[in-house]
């Protein structure tokens, strides 16, 4: 196994949520999978990222002038229409 290049500093949860879990339960998941507790987060992560991050597709550059006309006729249908009443800059 190579050596690790970087770490990271986890902090459980007082309870088990959505969102995160205690140190009593990933102990318990590495008793019961025979790992190391860094292997049981691993473990978890590795099949969160193929589970649940969508597929990217390569970029195929900057749109065609056709496309750009196709994409400004559909936002101008959803533009607000009228007068502006007011206008304020965030900066």
């Amino acid at each position: 196994m190579p050596a690790a290049t970087s770490s990271l500093l986890l902090k459980f949860r007082t309870r088990d949520t959505p969102f995160g879990v205690t140190r009593e339960t990933v102990k318990a998941m590495a008793a019961r999978f025979d790992l190391s507790e860094t292997e049981v987060v691993h473990m978890a992560l590795s099949r969160m990222a193929q589970e649940e991050l969508p597929a990217y597709e390569a970029d195929e550059g900057p749109l065609s002038a056709r496309d750009l006309q196709a994409v400004n006729k559909a936002a101008a249908a959803k533009r607000p229409k009228g007068k502006v009443l007011r206008k304020q800059s965030l900066f």
